[in-house]
């Protein structure tokens, strides 16, 4: 059993900034890219960003210069600071892993239950 569980979310003004948090947990043998994706009303799930074990990020293009993701190992932890959010930013933040729970068992995705975000004066 793996769980992911995020926190960070809320009401932000625009132009404000924000950090969202996710931990890992369960049985997890090994933990493999982590990432975060959001999903506005009535519209698709999009990838926000993401990280390897090995610390390599990759953004959204819309995202890039004011979005930040980062990992802790030993934690099993992945955060996403947001800056310069914008309306637009408004969704709910889903958390994602990729894990392999045992040494035969094949890599799989995990996510989390989601958190809103959204960004109103």
């Amino acid at each position: 059993q793996v769980q992911l569980v995020e926190s960070g979310g809320g009401l932000v003004q625009p132009g404000g900034s924000l950090r969202l948090s996710c931990a890992a947990s369960g049985s997890i043998f090994r933990l493999n890219d982590m990432g975060w994706y959001r999903q506005a009303p009535g519209k698709q799930r999009e990838l926000v960003a993401t990280i390897t074990s090995g610390g390599t990020t990759n953004y959204a293009d819309s995202v890039k210069g004011r979005f930040t993701i980062a990992r802790d190992n030993a934690k099993n932890t992945v955060s996403l600071r947001m800056s310069g959010l914008n309306a637009e930013d408004t969704a709910v933040y889903y958390c994602n892993a990729r894990i392999m729970t045992g040494f035969w068992a094949g890599t799989r995705d995990y996510w989390g239950q989601g958190t809103q975000v959204t960004v109103s004066s």
